[in-house]
């Protein structure tokens, strides 16, 4: 703590210390179910992205596992029944973190941790469908705090149904 002018102690916001100790493919699998059909023909891909994290207390001290899967659907768009590729991508990051109020680390592991590993998977989705015969996905940037708070609210929505006044 420190003196302000009238001998005061002034409270200081703790200090928040972040560090990626480590990142990594947990899990990784790519169809092309369309080179597998041998179709032939135009097709307009429409590519559906699901996502889901989630965080977890390593033993060690401070230290935190963030996930990030990624359910990705391509089907033409003409033809919903027909597939063109399926990936599924576990992304993890393994994190060093001090600092956070406790009230607010599930907050920041679901939020922050997911933003500086987003940069790498999408690179990873990118180059595994450029590497499986389609152009390249560019992942649009995604908001991890707008899924967060879904997920809160979804949560509490059934809370609430389960726990009828």
């Amino acid at each position: 703590m420190a003196e302000n002018g009238n001998g005061a102690a002034e409270q200081q916001a703790p200090q928040i210390q972040m560090n990626v100790q480590n990142q990594f493919i947990r899990d990784l699998s790519f169809e092309n179910i369309l080179a597998q059909k041998g179709a032939t023909g135009e097709v307009q891909p429409d590519v559906r992205v699901q996502v889901n994290l989630d965080a977890r207390k390593r033993d060690a001290e401070n230290q935190y596992e963030v996930a990030i899967k990624l359910n990705i659907e391509s089907v033409d768009k003409n033809n919903a029944d027909t597939k063109l590729f399926l990936m599924e991508v576990d992304y993890v990051g393994l994190f060093m973190i001090a600092g956070v109020p406790e009230e607010q680390l599930h907050a920041f592991l679901l939020i922050e941790c997911p933003r500086l590993l987003f940069p790498f998977l999408r690179r990873v989705v990118s180059d595994v469908t450029r590497d499986g015969g389609f152009p390249p996905l560019n992942l649009e940037n995604i908001d991890f705090l707008a899924l967060y708070r879904q997920e809160v609210a979804r949560r509490a929505a059934e809370q609430g149904q389960a726990n009828p006044n």
